[in-house]
């Protein structure tokens, strides 16, 4: 496995984390997208991640997405009370087909 740091002229999203896997895509489409890596390191611009040496690097001009694991980043609303509001700022009529809800009680 090989490292690749990639430079972005913007802020990362403040959601992207260690243990993340990057991606990218030249795809305009984005039907073709290329695995690079596990995030290994992160910095204000920048993220450092493994890549297999046989993997092709993106150019200057891909574009650069992660995913989170489903391992550690499950989770709900967390307490005892919540309260939703579904608002509709159309003019015209509309349906809404079906809301649904998970609750389990974590705690007495």
């Amino acid at each position: 496995m090989d490292e690749i740091t990639l430079e972005f002229p913007m802020p990362l999203n403040v959601s992207v984390q260690i243990g993340d896997t990057a991606y990218y895509t030249d795809d305009l489409n984005g039907r073709e997208i290329v695995q690079i890596g596990i995030i290994t390191n992160i910095g204000a611009n920048t993220i450092t991640a493994q890549i297999p040496s046989s993997t092709i690097r993106p150019t200057l001009t891909s574009f650069i997405l992660f995913s989170k694991t489903n391992l550690a980043n499950t989770s709900g609303l967390k307490g005892y009370y919540m309260e939703t509001t579904f608002k509709n700022d159309s003019t015209e009529k509309i349906e809404l087909f079906s809301v649904g809800s998970e609750i389990f009680e974590s705690s007495k």
